[in-house]
């Protein structure tokens, strides 16, 4: 049985028309959380959930997180090295047999492998062990009346409000410094659309039901666009030399394409042509790992924007499959965090929209740097290195 709630339409489009009564960010906070009242009244909160917006108060400590997300300067074999844990594994492995039954009917219902939920269920709170401990009505409030981006954070708030006031949720409910609550960090819209309920109980607990958990989760991966029964990611073997421009996880060619130009399995054997395109991904240059990615590939990109975890759980998720340990061979030197802002600087200094100059290697740093690698007559593999730093 899924959570649906009757005003669910009306609470995602008032969350996104922002009517004039409430101003969209910043000003007094108590004015403008009159105006939230306003919407959520609209939409058809009760004096429970209005009652906790007034009490909801700024949280400092979730402005500096939002600011300060230096986790995903490191590598990909830095973070994916920490994040893809023995722990992990081998719990993942557990909680595969333990619920197998659940994971059969979400991989018939939806067309999600079981391997795939499960590494998220493992990345994002250690399988429910570590849900955070931030307020999650005031951290919503927080990240909504900065104006900093408080498109993400907005349409969150009145579904938010929507969960306290049916009692889903309690109004002091915990969870990640985004928003985000449950085992697999999920957010309010997310929790009100697809909750799914796995137990049987008559509701939706993603705090502490895997059941619901797995379902949901699933539900939340299909809506993304997730193909069903088809692959995600593998590793390859490069060869020395190829048509490095052609590479980038947009890029998607058929597998002969990729054999043609000297792409193996990673034991060198043949890639055999499954009838499915894929992009070339090189997280770290064509002389670091690589990997095929396919349409899939794009659903994690959906579930959180930096490439470094995209890639990250795709590949716990092959592990979690049956497939070995990536090969991180040999990539070239890299860049600082200092030397990283500097590169951003000179792109920007050339026109490109690099986003902040924060020393992290985002998907936008990344096509400048192909884009002038190409330019400048280099591989066009996206990594920065101080050869290219020089140039430019």
């Amino acid at each position: 049985m899924r959570l649906r709630v009757d005003i669910l339409a009306a609470v995602v489009l008032g969350a996104f028309a922002w009517p004039a009564a409430a101003q969209e960010c910043g000003g007094d906070f108590e004015a403008w959380k009159q105006g939230i009242a306003t919407e959520a009244k609209a939409a058809g909160v009760g004096a429970i959930g209005l009652d906790a917006l007034e009490n909801a108060a700024i949280d400092e400590k979730v402005l500096a997180r939002d600011r300060a997300q230096g986790v995903f300067a490191q590598t990909f074999t830095q973070f994916s090295n920490r994040m893809i844990s023995a722990y992990r594994l081998k719990q993942g492995t557990a909680n595969l047999k333990k619920y197998a039954d659940v994971f059969a009917r979400a991989d018939k219902e939806f067309g999600v492998q079981p391997a795939v939920i499960t590494a998220f269920w493992g990345l994002e709170t250690d399988f429910g062990a570590v849900q955070g401990d931030f307020h999650t009505l005031d951290a919503l409030v927080t990240l909504s009346h900065d104006c900093r981006r408080p498109q993400l954070f907005r349409p969150q708030l009145v579904p938010l409000l929507t969960l306290i006031d049916r009692g889903v949720l309690p109004a002091d409910v915990k969870g990640a410094w985004a928003g985000e609550v449950g085992q697999t960090q999920i957010l309010p819209t997310d929790y009100l659309a697809r909750g799914v309920d796995g137990d049987g109980d008559g509701k939706v607990d993603l705090r502490n039901s895997a059941p619901d958990v797995i379902m949901t989760t699933a539900d939340k991966i299909l809506s993304r666009g997730w193909k069903r029964d088809q692959p995600w990611v593998e590793e390859v073997r490069v060869p020395d030399d190829m048509p490095w421009d052609q590479t980038g996880r947009t890029n998607k060619l058929p597998l002969s394409q990729w054999a043609e130009w000297g792409v193996t399995n990673p034991n060198g054997t043949p890639l055999v042509d499954n009838g499915l395109k894929a992009g070339l991904a090189l997280p770290m240059g064509r002389r670091g790992p690589a990997f095929l990615t396919y349409d899939n590939f794009d659903v994690y990109l959906e579930w959180n924007q930096s490439f470094t975890y995209a890639l990250t759980a795709a590949v716990l998720a092959a592990r979690l499959a049956g497939a070995p340990q990536f090969d991180p061979r040999t990539p070239e030197q890299g860049l600082s965090g200092d030397q990283m802002k500097a590169l951003q600087t000179k792109l920007e200094a050339k026109g490109y929209d690099v986003g902040t100059v924060d020393g992290i290697l985002g998907t936008n740093t990344r096509e400048a740097i192909r884009k002038e690698q190409m330019r400048l007559g280099l591989p066009v593999d996206g990594w920065p290195t101080p050869e290219l730093l020089a140039k430019l």
